[in-house]
């Protein structure tokens, strides 16, 4: 069943969020999504190890690049790809993830986290609706990282009362002021 947004209109975050969960809904079943996934050089070979994986599981991936030692240039696009609607999610890998992450975030309509567990994981899109993730390949093993994936892919954001209002003040903030 898809949102109504008809009485959503004079609510700029709510659209974007009820957009967020359409694309979400509609993954639910039986259609699987499109992953932008990107990295700097040193993280090149997790990424390519993961894009085969999660091909595996279904999904189709597009490889945002690995060359480029300036880690905020592949972030920041894949950012901009997820925040636009043309992938339902993101991947991104460096040493530690935090870099990806924050260049990531400058993105507007780009939320990335970086995950460290599968709990973590399940998290960033459970109770904060992450459409982007990152991972430290330099911290993080490969059985560990294709856990984290797996789980942050089978989830689906639901807007609630738990973690709603939460989510609701970030993208308030986020589309008051720009990054």
């Amino acid at each position: 069943m898809t949102p109504d947004v008809s009485a959503l209109q004079t609510l700029p975050q709510e659209r974007m969020r009820t957009k967020q969960t359409e694309i979400f809904l509609t993954v639910r079943g039986s259609v699987k999504m499109k992953i932008a996934m990107g990295c700097d050089p040193n993280a090149a070979d997790m990424k390519l190890h993961m894009i085969e994986y999660v091909r595996s599981l279904g999904h189709e991936v597009v490889d945002f690049g690995s060359l480029d030692p300036i880690y905020a240039k592949v972030a920041i696009a894949v950012g901009e790809a997820v925040a636009a609607g043309e992938f339902d999610r993101g991947i991104l890998f460096c040493g530690t993830g935090l870099g990806v992450m924050l260049a990531a975030n400058k993105v507007r309509g780009c939320y990335a986290a970086v995950v460290s567990d599968v709990y973590s994981a399940q998290r960033a899109c459970l109770s904060n609706n992450c459409n982007v993730i990152t991972i430290g390949s330099q911290v993080t093993g490969i059985k560990i990282a294709e856990s984290m994936i797996k789980e942050y892919l089978s989830c689906t954001y639901e807007h609630n009362e738990r973690s709603g209002a939460k989510v609701d003040a970030i993208v308030e903030y986020a589309e008051k002021h720009s990054c």
